[in-house]
């Protein structure tokens, strides 16, 4: 019996669980066995790995988070550890990987799939939204409904106290939560990473509200949104194994700029991994799960260094190299329907 592999790398989202289910499902349905590899690439960096039949995945559709873990190790990152990915899956004997995740995590298995395990293939995963290729990543809607819901709680409590509240949502490159979420949720203004932050703008903005009597504003603004002033700084240079700067600290200095250049009262309110954490939404089990299924019909047919993806409602497959290549970022569209309620 040929055997599939199955990985989850990056930051852990909700509908991970939908797809490894939907995978070995269809596998054994299909006549493969399922090896789970544990923690992302640095599974198959130390060769860890669990079995995966239709026990171990019984129950899981509706846990957030993966029951194989997670982490963000970049093989291509430390010498030597490419070919011990190339030697745990001979070692595994597997067929076939299924790779599941961001940008960073098919990042590698598209240089994997041109460099010594060309049977790949990929599922797109992302709160963030923001992989090219597909209209939508499973665990984005999660993020979205309970960005959402929070903004909501924040409306009764900054009326309440008359003031201004900065809510904190994750985006690192890509404003699709913040955008969506402030959309949604009634914000007053709205702050992403593709349009550097005029705090001259901001503040008159909430001035003008005050001025007809609004008395508390909501601010949302992505974590990886910048100040067009380039003097202001919030993020860490510490890098992560992919080069990525750790980010924090954007909504506590947004919020102290506010209250210095406003007078009025101004609080932070940063949602952070509350967002990528819970039950997943029905959306979320449904694409996963489609995701799932999709990705073995494509080892199942020798597709390979392929990445399964939605496009309108329809399940498709697409280069992984195309995936990979560019970041899906906010359409001004939407932004500027965002701006007509921004005051």
């Amino acid at each position: 019996m040929e055997r599939i592999g199955v990985l989850t790398g990056g930051g852990d989202c909700p509908g991970l669980n939908s797809v490894i289910r939907a995978v070995v499902r269809k596998s054994l349905l299909e006549g493969y066995a399922v090896v789970g590899i544990k923690n992302g690439w640095k599974g198959l960096v130390e060769n860890d790995t669990m079995l995966l039949d239709v026990n171990a995945v019984s129950g899981i559709l509706p846990r957030g988070g993966t029951i194989l873990g997670t982490s963000r190790t970049n093989p291509y990152k430390k010498e030597g550890d490419p070919e011990k990915v190339k030697d745990s899956f001979k070692k595994m004997e597997l067929y076939a990987l299924v790779a599941v995740g961001g940008e960073d995590t098919l990042g590698v298995a598209s240089k994997l799939a041109q460099d010594g395990i060309p049977n790949i293939v990929g599922v797109p995963k992302t709160i963030d939204n923001d992989l090219s290729a597909t209209d939508y990543t499973f665990g984005f809607d999660t993020a979205l409904n309970i960005a959402t819901e929070c903004i909501d709680r924040l409306h009764t409590t900054a009326e309440s106290h008359h003031r201004i509240i900065v809510a904190e949502v994750m985006g690192r490159h890509a404003g699709w939560i913040a955008i969506e979420a402030g959309i949604a949720g009634g914000a007053d203004v709205v702050l992403i990473p593709e349009i550097p932050i005029d705090l001259e703008e901001v503040c008159n903005i909430i001035k003008k509200r005050h001025a007809r009597g609004k008395t508390f504003s909501i601010v949302v603004v992505a974590e990886g949104a910048q100040f067009k002033d380039k003097g202001l700084v919030t993020q860490e240079q510490k890098l992560d194994s992919f080069g990525h700067v750790r980010l924090g600290g954007i909504g506590e200095a947004l919020a102290n700029e506010i209250e210095k250049r406003t007078g009025y009262e101004t609080r932070v309110s940063v949602f952070g991994h509350i967002q990528r954490g819970g039950t997943p939404t029905a959306f979320d089990r449904v694409l996963g799960t489609r995701f799932g299924v999709k990705a073995v019909e494509l080892i199942k047919n020798k597709k390979f260094g392929r990445m399964v993806a939605l496009q309108g409602i329809k399940i498709i497959d697409v280069p992984l190299s195309d995936a990979v290549k560019a970041l899906k970022t906010v359409d001004m569209e939407l932004y500027d329907i965002a701006k007509v309620f921004f005051g």
